[in-house]
């Protein structure tokens, strides 16, 4: 292992299967700052991480490492019979230790322990800072919730020898506790760092932020708050470069056209002239061939100076980088709320125990109330009891107003069909070019309207849910929201806090994303702690 972590790229690209290249020419190194990794959905940022890490090889170019990547994907996938050290990536190791303390002298056992004779111990003090307490390394890995499975596998990366750390989306199946747990990791790891994320909180803490888009990398020195206030700046500067190349565009297209008609009056004189004059035929010819060939000139020259003017145009329009403000149309009126949204008396939550298997709720009208609590605490299954996808083991369930459940992975009744399709199904009696029309204000373009949703981006799909909840006939008065903004770019997730912020309606979601909670405003929070549900303030 180096004291000097890095990892380069040197002109990197990568090319889809259908032949686009995804990003091209990429140069950049990463160093000992703990660095953030930012971009739109579908702009490539797991790419670029996997090929930092090794996982890739890149279609040009090459990337260049003082030493071992250890890689986490977003998604943890456990194979059928692995335990809690394969999954933290030590499986081998424990075996190898296993087999040399009842006598083996292989050497490849020796080669794959290494040095890490306490590598027992310190998975397992490892599991316990991760607070997983219970769980052991020979555990079946198949036990563990998705954001257990994350801290395991963070553990096994903060027990490796790598140079570089390299995370991707670390947070999304974190509770509250497990993202603190993981920010104090990552403050404390000594070496290299990369983290691909849209957690606010998290990127906060990062040194510097490195965006990708379809300009390139850029970095900013800095953390996540300082990242947003340059690139918005570079945005409206870039935005205002824009302005400025049209105008003088429009200027210069005004100058050109009054040269034209200086050069048509002063022919038209000419020919006139040349018509009442007494010279020879040749040279009147000669004359008029002069005559052509300047205008001719005159008009290449024009010709030029418009191509110089319509390509600085085009070079600034390349470096605006913005999305259009998403805007939530009213739903046709379906008449005020009830008072009482949702009455939950007695009610005993199925798959849940202890005290929180028990809860009285009152929703009223207009309340924004987060849920929050532990992993596994019962709050998917809270929203799903209230959703009406599952039943209660007792009690009263009772829910007075249009709702819509959008689970986390934005699941839709139609997942084979195109996105107008899947609104037209929603809201069948409104016509077609406004169904188009409400699509267009959240972003999703005449392209999009007739994509199928499995061609959609996390954040198209999720602007998709929310219309066909929002536009419904009759439209949901109550929306139950399961982790929304995973897999969100930080861009839907900002489009996201903005529709949430224009719909009048009564809300319960289930989130651990304090800066989304705070984005959307809530008014109260119901969390499951170990006493059970109780109501706490925003």
């Amino acid at each position: 292992m180096t004291t000097t972590p890095f990892m380069t790229l040197e002109r990197v690209s990568w090319q889809l299967p259908d032949g686009r290249l995804l990003f091209s020419d990429l140069d950049e190194t990463f160093d000992a700052r703990r660095t953030g990794l930012v971009g739109r959905n579908g702009v490539g940022k797991s790419v670029l991480a996997r090929l930092l890490a090794g996982r890739l090889a890149p279609a040009r170019g090459r990337c260049l490492r003082s030493g071992p990547v250890a890689w986490l994907p977003q998604q943890i996938d456990v194979a059928p019979g692995a335990s809690v050290a394969d999954l933290a990536g030590l499986g081998d190791a424990l075996a190898a230790l296993q087999r040399i303390e009842q006598g083996s002298s292989d050497v490849a056992d020796f080669e794959a322990l290494g040095e890490r004779w306490q590598l027992r111990e310190h998975l397992q003090a490892e599991l316990e800072r991760m607070q997983l307490h219970g769980v052991s390394a020979a555990m079946p890995a198949c036990r563990l919730s998705g954001g257990q499975r994350m801290r395991v596998a963070l553990a096994g990366a903060f027990l490796s020898d790598a140079d570089f750390l390299v995370l991707d989306e670390p947070s999304n199946h974190l509770d509250a506790a497990g993202r603190q747990l993981l920010r104090e990791q990552l403050r404390r790891w000594p070496r290299g760092l990369l983290v691909v994320s849209h957690d606010r909180e998290l990127l906060g803490d990062m040194q510097r932020i490195v965006e990708l888009s379809a300009l390139g990398l850029r970095s900013h020195g800095g953390n996540y708050d300082f990242y947003a206030a340059r690139s918005s700046e570079q945005r409206r500067q870039a935005a205002d470069t824009l302005q400025q190349r049209r105008h003088e565009r429009r200027q210069g297209e005004r100058a050109l056209r009054e040269q034209q008609e200086q050069h048509e009056r002063r022919a038209m004189r000419g020919d006139r002239q040349a018509a009442h004059a007494n010279q020879a035929p040749i040279l009147l010819g000669r004359q008029k061939q002069r005559a052509q060939a300047s205008a001719g000139k005159a008009q290449l020259q024009q010709q030029q100076q418009r191509a110089r003017l319509d390509e600085q145009v085009r070079q600034a329009a390349a470096q605006v980088d913005a999305a259009a403000p998403v805007v939530l149309l009213p739903a046709v009126d379906a008449g005020p709320a009830p008072a009482r949204v949702a009455v939950l008396q007695d009610v005993v939550l199925p798959f849940v125990d202890g005290p929180l298997a028990r809860i009285d709720l009152l929703l009223g009208r207009g309340e924004r109330l987060a849920l929050t609590g532990r992993n596994g605490s019962g709050k998917s299954v809270l929203l799903q009891v209230l959703a009406g996808r599952l039943p209660a083991r007792g009690g009263r369930v009772q829910v007075n107003a249009p709702h819509a459940w959008l689970d986390q992975h934005l699941s839709l009744p139609l997942p084979q069909a195109t996105a107008l399709e899947q609104l037209r199904h929603a809201s069948p009696s409104t016509g077609e070019a406004e169904l188009r029309t409400r699509l267009a204000l959240l972003g999703l373009d005449a392209g999009h309207a007739g994509q199928p949703v499995a061609a959609l981006s996390g954040g198209e799909r999720m602007k998709l849910a929310l219309a066909c909840a929002l536009y419904a006939q009759p439209p949901a008065q109550l929306l139950l929201l399961d982790e929304p903004a995973n897999h969100l770019d930080l861009e839907a997730m900002q489009a996201l806090e903005a529709m949430l912020r224009q719909w009048p309606g009564t809300l319960l979601v289930a989130a651990h994303d304090e800066a989304f909670l705070h984005g959307i405003g809530i008014t109260g929070r119901l969390h499951a702690g170990a006493g059970g549900w109780c109501r706490l303030p925003p």
